[in-house]
């Protein structure tokens, strides 16, 4: 099989984790996520992977609670390296090998986060995980995952959802939305849809990245998309006029 991509950052929420479950990691879901990945990966692809922790704890729930922003922020972090650690030894009873780095230092668990490294294990073949968001309070995941991608120099973000790519309004809600098969940063900015928060979307606009926003529940979808099928959506600045 052919592939459009050598080197890929994936992104998927945390929420993705929780499969069937109202909390925490359903094993059935990560294990199903954990074979897609192992999939693309036999093909030879590249794979930096970046996941939330939003189905461990939110940082924006907990301020509503009472705890600071901060902490929240920090908490949500190691979240994070809850579900990275959970995925490694997921993808590894594929017989994939990883490396899990973290840019909050933990040397008993993980690697520090070091650039050349990274890219170093990728050249090796191993899947690197990266944990613990950009290791600053007040960035998202999303934020982290853009910035890994710019880093390991990744030709592309494959955005994981639940949804099948970026519509006009949110599908869930509206049975009319229209989804788009290509589209603009500006045109996304413009119209205020939510592919990832402005932090993270300016800076695959301003270092030219695109994002690939697909379905991740629908099993393959992965591995066709790499293999070059339109699947999802594709934003990017050549889309200027969409």
């Amino acid at each position: 099989m052919s592939i459009v991509y050598k080197r890929i950052l994936l992104k998927l929420s945390g929420e993705a984790l929780m499969g069937e479950e109202s909390f925490g990691i359903d094993p059935k879901a990560l294990y199903n996520f954990a074979s897609e990945v192992a999939e693309i990966y036999k093909e030879g692809v590249q794979i930096g992977l970046v996941i939330g922790g939003g189905n461990i704890f939110r940082g924006v729930q907990a301020a509503a609670k009472g705890i600071t922003k901060v902490s929240g922020d920090y908490m949500g972090m190691l979240a994070t390296v809850i579900n990275s650690m959970a995925f490694q030894n997921a993808l590894e009873s594929f017989g994939v090998p990883t490396r899990l780095q973290t840019a909050i230092k933990m040397e008993q668990i993980a690697e520090p986060l070091i650039r050349r490294r990274a890219i170093r294990h990728l050249e090796k073949g191993r899947v690197v995980i990266f944990g613990a968001g950009t290791g600053n309070p007040y960035f998202t995941t999303d934020t982290a995952a853009v910035l890994r991608a710019i880093e390991i120099e990744a030709e592309v973000i494959l955005k994981g959802t639940r949804v099948n790519g970026v519509y006009d309004a949110d599908p869930e809600i509206n049975a009319h939305a229209v989804m788009f098969n290509n589209i603009s940063y500006d045109k996304v900015i413009e119209n205020n849809l939510k592919v990832m928060d402005q932090t993270a979307f300016t800076l695959c606009k301003e270092n030219n990245l695109p994002i690939r926003v697909f379905n991740i529940n629908v099993q393959g979808n992965l591995k066709r998309l790499i293999s070059g099928e339109n699947i999802g959506t594709i934003i990017d600045n050549n889309n200027l006029s969409l």
